[in-house]
């Protein structure tokens, strides 16, 4: 390559940087005007795709973009975990903004079909204190459901109870639902103004909707159906799945028995010859007994 062919080079070269450099200038240049047009952009949640009315709305439909901010609509999302769980109240197409007043918090103006899990069904059975552990039982909770039946007839007639049901969930107590925000809220006596009441400490609903399969709720309706008052509810700790073989039935009969066994088991030990365990005290000798014997 001779002396001018490599001058023609560098020449080239440096009037492809500058004109590279001129043109990254007038690009950053027309992208200042727009930004100053249009506004910076903003991070905001859109629907990855179409999302059905009283969907709940879960993370795998959804998408973080950046819009201008001229062009994000107000109370726009713009962190996906603050959508999760909620529920559509109209149907949103792909690409749609996710904004508050297109979503419900879970709760009665959602309704409780959506809770309801695929090929179960929700029963609603009447408590009181009594046997639904004094109204502390919340959504969410799971409960083993004992129940009082009557068997037999005439003078044969007995009653008797049954474990009927293990590790069952709580949907709603009243109409406190589970995932919602414990609260409801009414229009005060004018139709003006509302009124918000706080579910949280609630210990007076009238009744409590379980989830059960179609043969369970079976059972459940007929046994409310004749007896509604039949039907306990006993807690249990949240960690504890574990369901224990069906015990037997308990009833006059079994209860005076086993306290006869544990009476006969006691005079049994004491018929033996054998003294019942004495602590040692240190007042007398050792093992108990008293100096000298």
């Amino acid at each position: 390559m001779g002396p001018n062919e490599s001058k023609n080079l560098w020449i080239s070269l440096g009037a492809g940087i500058f004109a590279t450099f001129m043109l990254y200038t007038y690009s950053q240049e027309k992208k200042a005007e727009v930004d100053k047009q249009l506004g910076a952009k903003a991070r905001v949640v859109v629907a990855k795709e179409d999302i059905r009315d009283l969907d709940t709305i879960y993370d795998n439909a959804l998408e973080v973009v950046e819009k201008y901010k001229s062009d994000v609509e107000p109370d726009a999302f713009s962190d996906i975990p603050d959508v999760v769980g909620t529920v559509a109240a109209i149907p949103i197409k792909k690409g749609q903004t996710l904004t508050k007043n297109k979503v419900l918090e879970p709760g009665p103006d959602t309704g409780m079909a959506i809770q309801v899990s695929p090929n179960k069904r929700a029963v609603t059975i009447p408590v009181d204190p009594t046997r639904a552990n004094a109204g502390l039982i919340r959504p969410g909770d799971r409960v083993d459901i004992y129940a009082v039946v009557d068997t037999g007839k005439g003078a044969a007639q007995k009653r008797e109870v049954v474990l009927l049901m293990q590790d069952i969930i709580i949907l709603a107590t009243g109409v406190n639902l589970n995932n919602s925000i414990p609260r409801t809220i009414e229009k005060d006596p004018s139709g003006r103004g509302l009124i918000q009441t706080t579910l949280t400490g609630d210990t007076k609903y009238g009744n409590v909707t379980i989830e059960v399969d179609s043969s369970s709720a079976q059972d459940l309706v007929y046994l409310v159906s004749t007896n509604p008052s039949s039907l306990f509810f006993l807690l249990r700790n949240p960690h504890d799945r574990k369901q224990v073989a069906r015990l037997p039935s308990s009833t006059a009969e079994s209860i005076q028995q086993k306290a006869i066994n544990q009476t006969m088991g006691q005079g049994a030990y004491q018929s033996s010859g054998f003294s019942q365990p004495v602590q040692p005290n240190l007042n007398n000798g050792a093992g108990g007994r008293p100096p000298g014997n």
